[in-house]
């Protein structure tokens, strides 16, 4: 079998180049193999990618990879793996929910992802949620021997956006979520997480593109060879984060997004473009015409319209798109009838103050570098951030700030506005709903009494 030589070390080299440092010499509790090649034509420090063909049956070898006395609670007993087929690429995973409508609208009755069980090995209890179609889960107990054989049946360029042949497909995400028994039994606790990169084609096309992918890299020098990776018989998932478990909320922080750095250090320029963590967009929320009337039950609870969900509840998403606005005033009353249209609509509402702030230490630094240059000050190109409030508050002020800096809001003490004769002024809400809309501000911090938080001014 393709698996059989699964523990040769080149693949666990290749594994290890491609966690974080930190994580260089730890061994993770599992290891999960996909039984298929990975591509000849992938840069030495890029991610393995892996082409599959649709529907065919790929074996991932589930493997105890843990120490003597690592994780003692699990011995004798069964642990749960999430299978999910995903989005690699960031674009379509802020619109997931809408690209898997679409695909459910155009393929009725097909699943994205399958277990094969009559070759699956160890596996107990297999499910597959009818509402979920990229996911299937099952139990397995890691001491005995367990192999899983998945399909995939939709294809990559099923999600590119021009439709005219010839196309590149876009590539997923072969995700395993490992869950151990919590104190009632449920399997919530969180015990490791693992995905590789694929692209999947129609039948044989993947043997098609690995060869392709084979003979360009045999015309390449043997320079240009050694900048890329040997292809392995087999894939080894790498470790990766969770995946979270509330799907399409709309405020839901983006996964990578971490907003509890303990210092933020002024002088090292989080004012620049690239330290600046961009906000995730908002993840569209939008009613479609595909939608069942039980999706549309479950819309209208996500966007708190609960109080007329029995009003509405043989209501399918086309339904509700095609109610006009006095419709809706009609049946929900007039604040919360241009609310729920709004909302049907997908309508984007502009914020209510816009104001543009610069770093008072990103200022300084460009000007000192002009003058080193001997150049004119005049010149000097300072970069501002845009800042939206809504509800035009101290304390939203005081998130966005925080948010713009990764720190968090508690470390934000004061903030204050300079006055005339530079007096100090403590913003208050209705200062900040005087202020001029596309307003811009310097900003300067100083350290707070307490160690550490700091005050910012406004100037």
């Amino acid at each position: 079998s393709l698996c059989s030589d699964v523990l040769a070390l080149p693949i666990f080299k290749q594994e290890e180049s491609s966690l974080p440092p930190e994580n260089e010499n730890k061994i993770l509790p599992f290891q999960y193999v996909l039984c298929a090649a990975t591509s000849p034509a992938v840069k030495l420090h890029d991610e393995t990618l892996t082409y599959l063909n649709q529907g065919q049956s790929y074996e991932i070898r589930m493997l105890d990879n843990r120490k003597i006395g690592e994780l003692p609670e699990i011995n004798g007993k069964l642990v749960k793996s999430i299978f999910r087929v995903v989005f690699h690429d960031r674009r379509l995973q802020y619109t997931e929910h809408q690209q898997l409508e679409g695909w459910r609208w155009n393929r009725p009755g097909d699943r994205i992802l399958d277990i094969d069980i009559p070759m699956s090995v160890g596996i107990i209890d297999p499910r597959a949620n009818p509402t979920q179609l990229n996911t299937v889960e099952f139990l397995w107990d890691p001491s005995k021997k367990t192999s899983v054989f998945i399909q995939v049946h939709c294809i990559s360029t099923e999600f590119t956006m021009r439709k005219h042949g010839g196309e590149k497909g876009v590539p997923f995400r072969v995700q395993i979520d490992t869950f151990k028994e919590n104190e009632n039994g449920e399997y919530t606790e969180h015990l490791h997480s693992a995905s590789c990169q694929i692209k999947v084609f129609k039948p044989k096309g993947a043997d098609r593109k690995q060869k392709t992918d084979r003979e360009k890299m045999e015309k390449r020098t043997p320079h240009e060879k050694e900048k890329y990776q040997p292809s392995y018989e087999t894939t080894i998932l790498t470790e990766c984060s969770p995946w979270p478990e509330i799907t399409y909320v709309n405020n839901a922080p983006s996964p990578g997004f971490n907003s509890s750095h303990s210092s933020f250090s002024i002088g090292e320029g989080n004012g620049s473009p690239n330290h600046q963590p961009e906000p995730p967009p908002p993840i569209a929320d939008n009613l479609l015409p595909t939608s069942t009337p039980q999706e549309a039950q479950q819309w209208l609870h996500r966007n708190r319209f609960s109080t007329f969900s029995r009003l509405f509840r043989n209501f399918s998403g086309a339904d509700l798109l095609k109610l006009t606005r006095e419709d809706v005033i009609q049946i929900c009353g007039p604040a919360d009838g241009i609310r729920l249209f709004n909302a049907l609509k997908g309508r984007m509402v502009r914020p209510r103050l816009t104001i543009y702030v610069c770093q008072e230490s990103q200022q300084l630094r460009d000007l000192q570098q002009k003058h080193e240059d001997g150049d004119t000050v005049t010149s000097t190109f300072f970069v501002y951030h845009a800042i939206y409030l809504e509800e035009l508050t101290a304390v939203e002020l005081t998130e966005k700030l925080a948010q713009l800096f990764s720190i968090s809001s508690q470390q934000i003490s004061q903030i204050y506005k300079q006055g005339p004769t530079g007096i100090h002024v403590l913003i208050s809400d209705e200062m900040i709903q005087n202020f001029q809309d596309e307003s811009c501000f310097v900003l300067d911090t100083m350290k707070a009494e307490t160690n550490d938080s700091y005050h910012i001014i406004l100037k």
